[in-house]
């Protein structure tokens, strides 16, 4: 499943190509698996609406949407004399293979392709997912469907202002709201860091390569970590985080950047897939273990 970089480097591509664009039409496929929103709601969001920004939250992307005001009058009766432009955001979840490509029109549709939006340029936007774990939604914000609280709706990971995911953002959050997450945990610090709750947009590979970095075993229970060790996870973390996007993110199944271009970093991992390797900081041969039925891999000698 694409994790925190890679779902970064597909949404700073998509925005780099296509922000400030509109959305023309919209084609979607008859597979009802990746349609968390109806395709009625998808389309009547979609069509006519201009790109405003597109960008990662946890492991979502999300793209702004607006459409103005005269465009609101002509799609709705109920919004005639409103001068303010409709607000909404379109969520793209890639799940475990799905990817978020511009393409020219005359390039080949793949045969997965579930949802294709035409740009005011002839370029397209597809959303290609084999699998089907990926979901499309959309968001209203306009001022009718809004709630005025400015609080996260239980469950749904949202507010009035739009999408804000279900956790704490890895790259910004506070030493100290860090250590917080994980205060009196008795589950393996492995399982805290997947939990999407607590830390959204960290995965298996950058929990295995962020633990090696911080030297942590993966079992250790996630409440008794001194302070100290927390705050060096956490730089670890971010030190990850941030190289990971900085080479495009870990080409390791079927991810693919918003060009169709793989990433980089696998080629840094330290630990992840290794099992039986030797560590490259130590020799001692990389361990592999389930921990909340994920695949685990570390190393027996330098993390503890």
């Amino acid at each position: 499943m694409p994790e925190l970089p890679e779902v970064e480097t597909i949404a700073n591509g998509v925005d780099a190509r296509v922000r400030g664009r509109s959305i023309v039409s919209v084609w979607l496929g008859s597979k009802p698996e990746p349609f968390r929103s109806t395709p009625a709601e998808l389309v009547k969001a979609l069509t006519g609406s201009k790109i405003e920004h597109v960008r990662r939250v946890g492991k979502h992307i999300v793209v702004d949407l607006t459409r103005d005001s005269a465009a609101t009058r002509r799609r709705s009766t109920a919004a005639a004399g409103k001068s303010k432009p409709w607000r909404g955001q379109w969520l793209v979840h890639l799940g475990m293979t799905g990817r978020l490509l511009v393409c020219q029109p005359d390039e080949p549709v793949p045969k997965h392709t579930h949802a294709i939006l035409q740009l005011d340029d002839a370029r397209e936007v597809r959303f290609v997912d084999p699998r089907r774990f990926g979901r499309l939604s959309v968001l209203d914000l306009s001022a009718e469907a809004a709630p005025k609280t400015g609080k996260r709706e239980k469950g749904t990971g949202s507010t009035d202002k739009g999408f804000v995911g279900p956790g704490q953002e890895p790259l910004d959050i506070p030493v100290d709201a860090f250590r917080a997450l994980f205060r009196g945990r008795r589950t393996p610090i492995k399982s805290a860091l997947l939990n999407q709750k607590l830390l959204h947009g960290v995965g298996n590979i950058y929990a295995d390569e962020s633990l090696f970095h911080a030297g942590i075993r993966p079992l250790r229970q996630a409440g008794r970590l001194k302070a100290e060790e927390l705050a060096v996870l956490r730089s670890a973390i971010q030190s990850v985080l941030r190289e990971a996007i900085t080479l495009g993110g870990s080409s390791v199944s079927d991810y693919v950047d918003a060009s169709g271009e793989k990433g980089f970093f696998q080629l840094e991992h330290k630990v992840y897939l290794r099992t039986g390797e030797p560590c490259l900081v130590c020799g001692t041969p990389i361990r592999r273990i389930l921990v909340a039925g994920r695949g685990t891999h570390f190393c027996p000698h330098c993390q503890h």
